[in-house]
């Protein structure tokens, strides 16, 4: 049930930056950089891993130590955070940062995983 808290959680991030990242500029570049930004994020997400994570496939294509993942983690979900709150959407930002926070309370386990590792 997490794990799917987890990744609506991932979707709706890359969907808040996209939402940012189409709002940067006012001409047709829009569209290139509402798609661009967010398939960055996600590439730079599904390739710094720690090998054998049990909440991913256990590869890794670029090895990371398990402090420098979740800090990745957490920068994507607080440039999300942000994304929200910039663009007007503050009740939104907040709510999001909650549950994102409630998910890492819940996720003690992965958290100390990734610490050890």
């Amino acid at each position: 049930m997490n794990l799917a808290l987890r990744f609506l959680l991932e979707i709706l991030a890359l969907l808040a930056i996209g939402m940012w990242s189409y709002r940067l500029v006012p001409n047709g570049w829009k569209y290139i950089l509402a798609a661009l930004i967010p398939i960055l994020v996600a590439t730079a997400w599904g390739v710094f891993n720690v090998p054998g994570d049990p909440s991913r496939s256990g590869a890794a294509p670029v090895i990371v130590p398990g402090l420098i993942r979740l800090i990745v983690e957490l920068a994507i979900f607080a440039f999300a955070s942000w994304a929200l709150f910039t663009t007007g959407h503050t009740q939104w930002s907040v709510i999001f940062s909650v549950i994102i926070l409630i998910h890492y309370l819940i996720s003690y386990d992965r958290v100390g995983w990734l610490l050890q590792h």
